[in-house]
């Protein structure tokens, strides 16, 4: 299965190889994007903290890989304790030059479809009321979630899993674990000394 190419890069699943990626994307976005992910101020050092703690059993990331760079990621992770059946909550972050280009829409649609893979009761997104860019996505995504009229928090409609999205989940997150597996040879072999 061949992943698809958006505006000069691809979408695909995170795998603990590519953390470091994930911490740089995080590191570089400006102050208000990171205002806009996390709803609060942060510096570097709780940037470094945060990526050391996504890639647990039940964190499903997307990225957007332009030229071997990180530049958007999607993140959904359990509320409680248990990610199958259970409540979900995503995130994004798209740096600055990456917007408005589509890569918003291409790893949200990856995150209902992983969250509705899960059994999730209730997908939570939470944005500030000054973050129009996520509220014109999450309005993208009607037909997948139901909003409160104050709130944005998304709830999934009531829809079982098919097949054809639980297979599609498996064979592209296959194709990017190849990926990063040949992204992290490719690391290492440029690391090592020339003769």
């Amino acid at each position: 299965m061949e992943q698809m190419m958006i505006h000069g890069g691809v979408v695909r699943r995170l795998w603990p190889a590519d953390l470091a990626a994930f911490r740089e994307h995080l590191l570089r976005l400006d102050a208000k994007s990171r205002y806009d992910r996390f709803a609060m101020a942060v510096n570097d050092e709780f940037l470094n903290r945060y990526a050391e703690r996504c890639f647990g059993i039940d964190d499903v990331i997307y990225g957007f890989y332009v030229d071997g760079m990180l530049r958007g990621a999607g993140e959904l992770r359990a509320v409680g304790n248990k990610i199958i059946g259970g409540s979900v909550e995503a995130a994004f972050s798209v740096e600055k030059e990456w917007r408005r280009r589509g890569v918003g829409t291409e790893l949200m649609s990856r995150i209902v479809r992983a969250a509705r893979n899960r059994r999730a009761d209730a997908l939570y997104m939470s944005c500030l009321a000054s973050n129009r860019a996520m509220q014109g996505l999450a309005r993208k995504f009607e037909a997948d979630l139901r909003f409160e009229t104050d709130d944005m928090t998304g709830k999934l409609v009531a829809r079982e899993p098919s097949p054809v999205s639980v297979w599609g989940e498996f064979a592209e997150n296959a194709t990017s674990f190849a990926t990063a597996m040949l992204d992290l040879q490719t690391r290492v072999f440029s690391l090592q000394p020339r003769a």
